[in-house]
């Protein structure tokens, strides 16, 4: 593996509100993958409710444009979903719901791409729930999860980016991005990632 190889991640999540504890955990997964030498992007929940529902038959504006060629060229990404009613949230699922736009590309939808899930919910069921329909997904997009995901309960866990945080909580988000940096390295220095390989 090349060290000296500099992936590519894409940080997708998080809500509508300001500072959110979904978006801070995003945040910390993407610093710990910058200190693993990634270079970085995010798309938070301000970016991703400028994104209209997803229609196929509808041209791309220029928001979805611009989501679509960052996830184009990431080597991994890092999905973060808070747990609405058991599931990912509408917001999150309508941005992954473009990646559609891919299908054709050599490497399909997030075909040889490292994929953190981060799910943050008030209550483990949920959190659990929402970190495995994640999982799901990512698997339905060819993509591949981390051996490690991260399922914070935040009515234990109050997540405020900058701020001191739980040391569990802390290693879980950190792991995540670690991961997702390390195994993007190793996509890249191949010649195809995990191309000739499915993950279903």
């Amino acid at each position: 593996m090349d060290l000296t190889v500099q992936p590519f991640i894409v940080g997708l999540g998080g809500t509508l509100r300001a500072g959110s504890s979904t978006e801070s955990a995003l945040r910390i997964a993407l610093d710990a993958a910058e200190e693993s030498g990634a270079r970085t992007e995010l798309f938070g929940g301000s970016e991703l409710a400028r994104l209209p529902m997803y229609d196929p038959d509808v041209p791309n504006g220029e928001e979805a444009h611009r989501l679509i060629e960052t996830l184009r060229v990431a080597d991994g990404v890092i999905i973060a979903s808070p747990g609405y009613h058991g599931s990912v949230s509408g917001l999150v699922k309508n941005a992954l719901d473009y990646v559609e736009d891919l299908r054709e590309d050599g490497n399909p939808y997030l075909s040889g791409r490292a994929v953190g899930c981060v799910t943050t919910a008030y209550g483990w069921q949920a959190a659990v729930t929402t970190l495995q329909t994640l999982r799901s997904i990512v698997h339905a997009l060819r993509g591949w999860p981390t051996p490690l995901g991260a399922a914070i309960n935040s009515g234990i866990t109050r997540i405020d980016y900058g701020q001191q945080l739980d040391e569990r909580v802390e290693f879980q988000l950190r792991t995540v991005g670690r991961e997702v940096c390390a195994l993007s390295r190793v996509a890249r220095s191949t010649a195809n990632g995990f191309a000739g390989v499915t993950s279903e």
